[in-house]
């Protein structure tokens, strides 16, 4: 134990030696989170965090494991378990790292993640069977593999997804850390009893730093990192100390990591019912509705703190427990899990009715309603097409609106040929809320009109829809008298055909 307590204290020195270190290297690099969207602080923050947390974890675990006798003893033949779960951490790190400093795309990422969890695999990190009640020994054979990265992947990505607040996701993996710690001194696992000790006293020290009000983020270095440690290491403690995993000890890492799991599979389901990629970004975790039933920053973090605790004892009392201890524990944490989605839900149609409510009062919305009609008469007034469309660029300055973009026949596909942006925007961002419009009746439209803004809502409230629309329909019909190429040649014949008719004597 009294090694345990080294390992922590020594973590959580580094910690709060390196996080400012950190801190400063990213503002240099410009790792930097911006606010808007469904981002919910009000102030440029610093990323790259996850990098203080790794260095702080590593040292002690491999320093104690090598300069420290009695772990010496102890981990005799499990250095290639320790170096996996060091290397391996390093390796996601690094790929959260250049995500954070220059973007990556999601399948790149994807395919990193699938990579390391490959390479875990490949060093004795596997699933080969599950024993459950009444059933038997469930053999994975050739799903093995599959299973195995499934899970490290998925539990990387949930830690990624719950960091969407100051300290969420260091602390609700502080509770799923301290569960496993608990768990393997009982059982005498030393290696996760180690590493969890460590890994508790990174998460300790980088709090300083990371709680409401945030002075750095973790960033996906961090998320990434502290998700495939949680993996494997769940996999060392049950696992691979026996040749087939029993069903309690599989559901002893969900339970400790019951939040972030919850919101990933909660967040996918609501994706597919709305018909929208699973991968999506949007403001719709348990955190953003907890912030949207009226909860302050810091309770809506200290109520999923408590949620992971009650979590964390019922993972104990299952691991621990006989097995009537085991059904009344599963019958506590499901009663808290229902508790949880019927607070949730209880509320939904109070936050629906609330949120209708502001999008008739949307500052937003209200802008449109003044400027539009001006940029109608500005367009009646317009004797030719570059005029009319520069009056539609007029939304960049008069309204928040970030970017207006034509999108006509012959360019490359999504690339504008006409673009219009406020002072300072990034038109790439994307977080932006877009809308796309037809110039013309839609099935016969060749160009179309695209708005993006930055918008701290799911979605745009219907009245936008609408005064766009108008707003595009108008400069359709001063187009069609012009003749302007953005209309199909059908229509501009038309029109120059019934320009001729009145034109003739008589």
């Amino acid at each position: 134990m009294k090694s345990y307590v080294v390992a922590c204290l020594i973590s959580l020195f580094l910690s709060v030696l390196v996080t400012p270190l950190v801190r400063r290297f990213a503002l240099r690099v410009g790792a930097v989170s911006t606010p808007g969207g469904r981002h919910v602080h009000g102030r440029a923050i610093p990323r790259l965090g996850g990098i203080g947390l790794a260095f702080a974890w590593a040292v002690p675990v491999v320093a104690l494991a090598m300069r420290d006798p009695m772990m010496a003893r102890a981990l005799n033949g499990r250095w290639l378990q320790i170096m996996t779960v060091v290397g391996g951490g390093a390796a996601i790190c690094t790929v959260g790292a250049l995500d954070d400093v220059r973007g990556l795309r999601s399948q790149y990422k994807l395919a990193a993640q699938v990579m390391v969890a490959c390479f875990a695999f490949v060093c004795g990190f596997q699933i080969q069977a599950i024993q459950l009640p009444l059933f038997g020994t469930l053999q994975m054979g050739a799903f093995a593999l599959p299973v195995t990265v499934v899970w490290i992947v998925g539990v990387t990505n949930a830690v990624n997804l719950i960091d969407g607040l100051d300290g969420l996701a260091a602390g609700v993996t502080f509770f799923a850390a301290f569960t496993s710690f608990v768990i393997a001194s009982i059982s005498g696992s030393v290696f996760v009893a180690l590493t969890m000790a460590a890994l508790m006293g990174a998460l300790i020290g980088f709090l300083f730093f990371n709680f409401n009000p945030a002075r750095i983020f973790m960033g996906d270095s961090g998320s990434y990192f502290l998700g495939f440690v949680l993996a494997t290491t769940a996999l060392a403690s049950g696992g691979l100390q026996q040749k087939a995993a029993t069903a309690v000890s599989l559901l002893v890492p969900v339970l400790a990591l019951g939040v972030p799991i919850f919101d990933t599979l909660f967040s996918m389901f609501r994706r597919l019912v709305e018909r929208r990629p699973i991968f999506s970004a949007d403001r719709g975790h348990v955190h953003h509705r907890l912030l949207d039933l009226g909860l302050t920053h810091r309770r809506a973090v200290i109520f999923l703190y408590g949620i992971s605790s009650l979590l964390a004892a019922g993972a104990i009392a299952v691991s621990l427990g006989r097995s009537w201890h085991v059904g009344l524990a599963l019958l506590s944490v499901s009663l808290v899990f229902v508790g949880f989605v019927r607070f949730l839900g209880y509320f939904e149609y109070l936050h629906f009715r609330k949120r209708q409510r502001a999008r008739l009062r949307d500052p937003f919305t209200e802008n449109l309603r003044r400027v539009i009609p001006r940029l109608i008469v500005s367009l009646s007034k317009e004797s030719g097409e570059a005029g009319a469309l520069n009056v539609l660029g007029r939304l960049t300055t008069e309204t928040t609106i970030s970017c207006v973009e034509v999108l006509a026949p012959g360019e490359a596909a999504g690339q504008p040929s006409r673009c219009w942006s406020a002072v300072g925007a990034d038109c790439a961002m994307r977080d932006l809320v877009e809308m796309v419009f037809p110039i013309g009746p839609e099935s016969n439209a060749i160009a179309s009109l695209r708005f993006r803004w930055s918008c701290d809502m799911e979605d745009p409230a219907p009245q936008v829809d609408v005064l766009l629309q108008i707003l595009v329909d108008e400069l359709y019909g001063v187009l069609l008298a012009f003749g302007s190429n953005l209309l199909p040649v059908q229509e501009r014949t038309e029109t120059e055909m019934t320009v001729a008719r009145v034109a003739l004597p008589g």
